[in-house]
């Protein structure tokens, strides 16, 4: 995905701010014979390990911006996200072509704080200290375990997405619910919306918390969450054969949505039978199990 120059890291702005959560690279470590996968793979474990953080690949060290004129590959990214992912255990990076004011292109490449630790295939261990990514060894490894649930990944926010970036209707409608719902506190009722997002941990500070973007965000932003949900509702015959497949993964929805999405557009949940109970009286129930058709419904994330 390519983008023009609407804003611009803060490590673009000013050097100063290469370190702990951000980093610059030259497009050479990751072009050609000069590229440096490896190098590369060991700082982005060490980003998912800290904190998160963000990779500019494309501007020189020392360089304020990216060469006039640079053109990103169009199957790089692709290309990053494969050779991260065949060198690494539990990171995930977000690579986003940015265009610069001078009419070259980088890439800005995000890479969230790993829910479990994170580590190469041959289990070496990093870890983002100031500027550097130094290795985790011995009992240190366990320390980081056993620091990976001091911070659940539903109150992060690494993607930095503002708190006014929400969709309206999905704010409107979860507001609105939980002032209409008899299980909410009075004193909760009162609150602001912007108070209710920081009541119920959709936000921190300015920005949206992971939670918040799953029930809240946009499309685009959903689906840059590495745990967003899709379903797929699968129905087989006697015969084995397929009759039936319906999806949802394409993130508009959010998980409420899904669940409704689901009950609504799927019949076969909503399949009842009646039984005869005495002379007069039938008892109706709901979705019988039938042995002349299977029905699939499978839960997945991203």
């Amino acid at each position: 995905m390519e983008k023009n120059n609407e804003w611009k890291p803060a490590g673009v702005r000013r050097l100063s701010q290469e370190g702990q959560l951000l980093d610059q690279k030259s497009l050479r470590s990751v072009i050609g014979k000069s590229a440096d996968w490896n190098e590369l793979v060991k700082d982005c474990i060490a980003f998912a390990n800290a904190t998160g953080g963000r990779l500019l690949l494309g501007i020189e060290d020392g360089q304020d911006a990216p060469p006039a004129g640079q053109q990103i590959p169009a199957d790089l990214p692709d290309t990053i996200r494969r050779k991260i992912a065949e060198r690494s255990v539990n990171v995930a990076v977000l690579p986003d072509v940015i265009t610069a004011a001078n009419g070259g292109q980088y890439i800005n490449l995000a890479i969230p704080r790993a829910i479990a630790v994170a580590s190469t295939t041959d289990g070496r261990y990093y870890l983002r200290v100031a500027d550097q990514s130094k290795p985790v060894t011995g009992d240190d490894v366990l320390r980081l375990a056993a620091e990976r649930a001091a911070m659940p990944w539903e109150t992060q926010t690494t993607l930095q997405v503002p708190r006014s970036a929400t969709a309206p209707d999905k704010l409107g409608k979860l507001v609105n619910a939980l002032r209409a719902s008899d299980r909410v506190k009075p004193s909760v009722k009162e609150k602001s919306d912007d108070e209710l997002l920081d009541h119920y941990q959709l936000a921190q500070g300015g920005y949206l918390t992971h939670l918040g973007i799953l029930c809240l965000g946009q499309q685009h932003q959903r689906a840059q969450l590495t745990t967003a949900p899709v379903i797929q509702f699968i129905k087989y015959d006697e015969h084995g054969q397929k009759v039936n497949k319906l999806v949802w993964d394409d993130h508009t929805l959010n998980p409420m949505e899904l669940i409704e999405a689901v009950w609504v557009e799927v019949p076969d949940f909503r399949e009842r039978y009646e039984l005869p109970d005495g002379l007069y009286l039938r008892r109706t129930c709901c979705t019988p199990p039938c042995a002349a058709t299977s029905t699939w419904l499978v839960c997945s994330t991203t």
